[in-house]
């Protein structure tokens, strides 16, 4: 897999651990040539069922994603993009997104 830049793994898994991420994957402009220093990130989460997170709680993720990156972070549910009319924009997304930390095979 190629990614347009350095992720700290441990700290990616952390994170998942902390906010019950069951997969979390990474889209767009960071898996593509046209990966800019001025690029922000596009994240695709899965949550655990039993994950109780608010939109508020969406908010602290990203914030803390960022810090963690050292770089903006759009963050998106997945179940939000399965569930998204637009098709196109859909099935784009979900034929990119690679897995980067998935609960059951801890890194890809």
């Amino acid at each position: 897999m190629t990614v347009g830049i350095n992720l700290n793994l441990n700290l990616i898994e952390s994170f998942c651990k902390k906010w019950q991420i069951s997969e979390f994957s990474l889209f767009g402009s960071v898996l593509r040539q046209d990966f800019r220093p001025d690029s922000d990130i596009d994240v695709l989460v899965s949550f655990d069922p039993q994950a109780p997170w608010t939109i508020l709680d969406l908010v602290t993720m990203q914030q803390e994603l960022q810090q963690l990156v050292h770089r903006d972070v759009d963050l998106i549910e997945k179940k939000a993009i399965e569930n998204s009319d637009n098709w196109i924009r859909r099935d784009e997304i979900l034929k990119t997104a690679q897995v980067i930390y998935s609960q059951n095979n801890e890194f890809s």
